[in-house]
């Protein structure tokens, strides 16, 4: 039996390089290439569920491998050549009560 294997994604984090001159923070975009993230399509129940609580339309679910210390919520991601935001918080499970290598999972909508 073969392993399970995500694929590789871009997550988007704002990193503060600095302060203007009012001492307000200035933050740039930064690249974090995050690994073995399994991508799959959002079920209908769950598209409708979200349309209905929040207006978002879920297009994937985003599961994060454990170990992840990123920030997911509201983040630009990138993967299959297009741009992508996450919303919602995400759901987190206890590591060492999950078999597998993911935890946590995030849903994504189309972001242009």
């Amino acid at each position: 039996m073969a392993k399970i294997k995500g694929i590789t994604i871009t997550l988007v984090d704002k990193i503060q390089t600095g302060k203007d001159p009012f001492g307000n923070p200035i933050y740039q975009d930064a690249e974090i290439p995050v690994d073995n993230v399994l991508v799959s399509p959002t079920s209908s129940d769950d598209v409708v569920n979200q349309l209905d609580l929040t207006g978002r339309k879920a297009v994937y679910t985003l599961a994060i491998p454990k170990g992840d210390t990123h920030n997911w919520e509201n983040k630009e991601v990138k993967f299959f050549n297009q741009r992508w935001r996450t919303f919602g918080i995400p759901l987190e499970g206890i590591e060492h009560l999950i078999p597998l290598d993911w935890n946590k999972k995030v849903m994504v909508e189309r972001y242009e």
